[in-house]
């Protein structure tokens, strides 16, 4: 049952005031992982009895599992809570067995290693998040009673055209106060759809980043009575779609005459667009089979396109840099709903650590069939 607007704003004045009581030396740690579907988060909190210098300070905790044995949830990136301020944090986790082992939950581990080989190339990322807002009743968020708004265009304003910008304003601060490298937002093609920018990053810094402003945007979701929906389609089958677009880069690419480090790159992953496909999406591709129809700005599923400029390809290379004959490009593939650990990894196996002739091989077999 959805919460009247007057009774959210007595329970978050009450808030106010537990929230305004003195602590003693204590830090109240929100733990943060990956769910087992690996699309959502969960949390819990405890209490050290001081603040946290750095991630080598706080614990591993023991956390229960949907299988009989105990899972370890081991910290990785510490940020600042915007929810109880200082000296509290939030951590992001890395999940292991009761024998150190990662689970599924996070390709986190697997990235880390790819990138360790890969170092030399400098690899940078930078990630652009689309979701949705709904309400809680799973209604367009502020929206009018007959549903989705099309616009067609983004970066649309007034209040006729866009639903929910309190919420991607908040989200927005309170990301900045957390340490989170969030680069931008701004409003999407429906008028309950949003985006943000996170990097850019360097490797696997980048997951870390991403997972953590994913977690704050549905806790402040939470303020608002909202739903941010990372599904690629929560509307109908007519509507836009939501992505997660990736940008990438090397040193090479960045530097002098790095265009064409970018254009090779592009040729390699042209190679192996199934197997990219299989992993930019937690459901093994079902989720960009729906998204990638070749319309409204998305290539399609089944064919592998690059071009200078335009918006409806797998692999864009902005004008940008095609002037400047350097920078980055950006694969337009993964769902909003990615890993963003399996998306990195995949890229720098594919454009940094080359593949063999029968990975190419298997590519052609499965697009042929």
């Amino acid at each position: 049952m959805s919460l009247l607007p007057e009774t959210l704003s007595l329970h978050k004045t009450t808030r106010k005031h537990y929230l305004s009581l003195t602590l003693g030396a204590e830090s109240q740690v929100t733990y943060v992982w990956i769910n087992e579907d690996k699309e959502n988060l969960l949390s819990k909190t405890r209490t050290l009895q001081q603040e946290p210098a750095g991630i080598r300070d706080i614990p591993e905790w023991d956390t229960a599992s949907n299988a009989l044995n105990e899972q370890i949830l081991v910290p990785v990136r510490m940020f600042r809570d915007p929810f109880t301020l200082d000296p509290n944090k939030l951590v992001l986790c890395e999940v292991l067995t009761d024998k150190y082992v990662p689970t599924g939950n996070s390709q986190r581990s697997p990235c880390v290693k790819v990138r360790e080989e890969v170092k030399e190339f400098e690899p940078w990322f930078g990630m652009e998040q689309e979701y949705m807002l709904c309400g809680s009743d799973g209604k367009p968020y502020g929206q009018p009673a007959q549903g989705w708004k099309f616009r067609g265009v983004s970066c649309a304003v007034g209040s006729d055209n866009v639903y929910g910008r309190d919420i991607s304003i908040c989200h927005y601060r309170a990301c900045l106060y957390a340490g989170v490298k969030i680069g931008g937002t701004n409003s999407e093609t429906l008028g309950s759809q949003w985006e943000f920018q996170v990097g850019p990053c360097e490797g696997t810094e980048l997951g870390d980043h991403l997972w953590m402003a994913r977690y704050i945007l549905h806790r402040v979701c939470e303020d608002f009575d909202a739903v941010a929906s990372l599904d690629v389609k929560p509307a109908d089958e007519s509507s836009a779609t939501s992505g997660c677009h990736i940008n990438f880069s090397t040193k090479e690419m960045r530097s002098e005459g790095g265009l064409q480090y970018i254009e090779g790159a592009i040729s390699r992953l042209s190679k192996h667009h199934s197997q990219h496909l299989s992993v930019y999406d937690p459901h093994g591709g079902a989720d960009n089979k729906r998204r990638l129809t070749g319309q409204k700005t998305t290539s399609e599923f089944n064919k592998f396109s690059s071009a200078v400029g335009r918006r409806d390809v797998s692999v864009r290379i902005p004008g940008h840099v095609f002037r400047k004959g350097c920078g980055y490009f950006e694969d337009r593939r993964p769902a909003a709903n990615c890993d963003p650990f399996s998306v990195i990894k995949a890229l720098l196996e594919t454009c940094l650590l080359g593949a063999t002739e029968q990975d190419d091989e298997k590519e052609r077999e499965t697009m042929a069939s």
